[in-house]
């Protein structure tokens, strides 16, 4: 098995990449399993046993990171996605866990006063995790000085969350930090909304850099590599199952252009990557990683 083989059913270890002139790094909170069977239900019979090597042999689950996408333009720091805090869930599909984000972004040099902003992909709660939560025994949730960032569409329809177990008593922590922002916005130095609905009403994504280098931050408009060549299938999850195919058939095609990197938050341990063409499509090809320098 190589490399990346076996990297599709490892939780995401912490990876930097360059992009222009920012610094773009994974930091990981925890790591959820989703049956995949359950996850992916539309996948045709025979599916799994031709695609074995991204589950787990013993639960037939994916296995995925959580956490925070860090990006640095000199001084100045901005997280994408906030992990999801220091609890054990047991969803309907697996195990959700998370609580290491903060060690995570402190072995990189960071201290969470330094983010001055959050921006928020969509409001299931492994996204926005250390937004409503404190550390053990702290009084204040590790971000309360942050802005946070939330699509306006996201944000007017934040009670349909509460489906997918996001209570209002959750948001109302962070609330008074939320500013909205729409597709093509500019919220950082090189870092612009992109619009990627269907998981959620106003899921988001970002583009990071421009030109000739960028990094598309997606979300969860994909859930696994293996949607990179089957973009038609949605996930359990998904709000708008056509509207979220319709969406990823776009992204692949973004994600193929020369010079684009993705970033797939629950990518396992290949969430940098790109799509590369395939016979009758695309698969997805995980970024070659040399030891990065993390001095500052």
């Amino acid at each position: 098995m190589n490399l990346s083989a076996e990297r599709l059913t490892q939780p995401a270890s912490l990876r930097t990449v360059q992009v222009g002139d920012l610094r773009v790094t994974y930091l990981p909170d925890g790591l959820t399993t989703m049956n995949a069977r359950a996850w992916l239900p539309t996948a045709p019979e025979g599916f799994w046993s031709r695609h074995h090597e991204y589950v787990d042999t013993d639960t037939e689950a994916f296995v995925s990171g959580v956490g925070g996408l860090l990006i640095e333009y000199g001084e100045r720091a901005m997280l994408i996605d906030a992990g999801f805090g220091p609890l054990t869930f047991r969803t309907g599909v697996g195990i959700l866990r998370g609580g290491a984000l903060l060690d995570s972004l402190a072995s990189v040099g960071r201290d969470p006063a330094e983010i001055e902003t959050v921006a928020v992909t969509h409001l299931h709660a492994d996204h926005f995790g250390w937004l409503w939560q404190a550390v053990p025994g702290a009084r204040r949730t590790p971000f309360a000085h942050a802005q946070v960032l939330i699509s306006e569409v996201e944000w007017q329809h934040r009670a349909l969350a509460a489906a997918d177990g996001t209570t209002a008593e959750m948001l109302a922590v962070f609330a008074h930090q939320v500013r909205t922002v729409a597709e093509g916005d500019e919220v950082f130095p090189g870092v612009r909304v992109l619009a990627l609905p269907g998981h959620t009403t106003g899921h988001t994504g970002f583009v990071i850099g421009s030109g000739e280098q960028r990094l598309v931050a997606f979300g969860d408009a994909l859930h696994s590599a293996l949607q990179i060549a089957y973009p038609e299938l949605s996930a359990m999850s998904d709000r708008d199952p056509v509207r979220s195919a319709d969406v990823r058939h776009g992204l692949v095609e973004q994600l193929a252009v020369p010079g684009t990197l993705g970033y797939g938050c629950h990518f396992a341990d290949v969430q940098f990557g790109n799509a590369i063409p395939d016979t009758g499509g695309h698969i997805w090809q995980p970024h070659r990683f040399r030891a990065a320098d993390r001095s500052r």
